[in-house]
């Protein structure tokens, strides 16, 4: 077995229980709907972050390359795939009980957490390829990725609820566009 195939198994570990959250809390909704008060941009963001997961995923393959790891280059990647799962843990609730569950009191009461921890992820990714290749990636990645660093710290600035909404559809949109734009094809 090679460095990055012993390695990649924790990774896909970490990224498989960040999209188990994630369904998690789908089936949540599914098996509490009676009591439970809808926010469309959780669910919006709980799909951004399922296309995440699968494209961080996806795009991990092209690190077969590295014949040699350092243990600050996992680490930058084992931390991208930590903050996914953070990130995922808190898109829903962990539990839908008997009593009520309002998904926008939820989104709100986590607002700080979430969106920071987005602006990590996305400063994480970037960084990823500074320790890992020494150099920023290409141009047009570095844009996507500036793009939705400020659309985090827009909704991480403000509580206007009309910024939320149309942050969440945005990074949605702009996130389907980063993916079939740079990472349409297996490297």
């Amino acid at each position: 077995m090679d460095q990055f195939s012993y390695l990649s198994v924790l990774l896909s570990i970490i990224i498989g229980l960040a999209i188990t959250q994630v369904l998690k809390g789908f089936r949540g909704i599914v098996l509490a709907r009676r009591r439970v008060v809808m926010y469309w941009p959780v669910v919006v963001w709980a799909v951004l972050l399922l296309a995440i997961d699968v494209q961080s995923w996806w795009a991990s393959f092209g690190l077969r390359w590295i014949a040699h790891w350092t243990f600050p280059e996992f680490a930058v990647v084992l931390l991208q795939t930590t903050i996914q799962y953070m990130l995922a843990a808190l898109v829903f609730p962990d539990f839908f009980g008997d009593e009520p569950t309002d998904l926008r009191e939820h989104y709100y009461g986590h607002t700080g957490w979430f969106f920071s921890l987005l602006i990590a992820l996305f400063a994480t990714s970037l960084s990823k390829d500074l320790v890992i290749d020494g150099r920023l990636p290409e141009s047009s990645n570095v844009a996507f990725h500036m793009a939705f660093l400020a659309g985090a710290l827009g909704a991480l600035c403000t509580r206007r609820e009309g910024y939320h909404k149309a942050v969440s559809i945005v990074g949605l949109l702009g996130f389907a566009v980063y993916t079939m734009a740079l990472f349409s094809r297996l490297r």
